[in-house]
């Protein structure tokens, strides 16, 4: 078993990291996040779509309709990859795009009944994937663990400061 392999068993003799990769922490999380980068994809891979297309659905949930810009902001994804994310939604009848009626320029997009059913399906999946990946955490361990990432995620981009304050309120 490997961070980003989990089916296959690591067999001794097996090189380790070096101790200056393992003590470092950014190192860590650069690790784990790969790990469960390739976990996700990979659990995601039978409906034809992905984590990335996930969360642009979460995005349309939590608000009315939202411009092309306003996702991409929020998701920290380039605008160009964006628009390929919702041409796939928009294919499966995922979503809705329409013209804003107050400014032509701009694409208002509404999550779809069936992007609803969708984004039930996928939060499922990413529970499952997140049980997997942090079994070997028990309940306040992975409390604390978030509560620390996303202390983290505040400090160094103020989207995930915003919406703690918003949150806590």
């Amino acid at each position: 078993m490997t961070l980003s392999d989990p089916q296959t068993p690591l067999k001794p003799p097996f090189v380790r990291p070096p101790k200056e990769l393992r003590s470092s922490t950014a190192h860590l999380l650069k690790r784990l996040g790969w790990a469960i980068k390739d976990r996700s994809i990979g659990a995601y891979e039978a409906t034809g779509l992905s984590p990335y297309h996930h969360a642009v659905l979460a995005v349309l949930d939590e608000g009315p309709p939202e411009t092309q810009a306003m996702i991409a902001d929020a998701l920290g994804y380039d605008r160009s990859h964006l628009v390929g994310l919702l041409d796939e939604l928009e294919e499966r009848g995922l979503i809705e795009r329409r013209r804003d009626p107050s400014d032509r320029r701009r694409h208002l997009v509404k999550l779809t009944p069936e992007g609803k059913r969708t984004l039930n399906r996928f939060r499922a999946i990413a529970k499952s994937v997140d049980d997997e990946f942090f079994a070997p955490l028990d309940a306040e361990q992975r409390e604390a663990l978030h509560a620390l990432l996303l202390q983290l995620a505040s400090h160094h981009d103020p989207r995930y400061a915003t919406a703690e304050r918003n949150e806590q309120s």
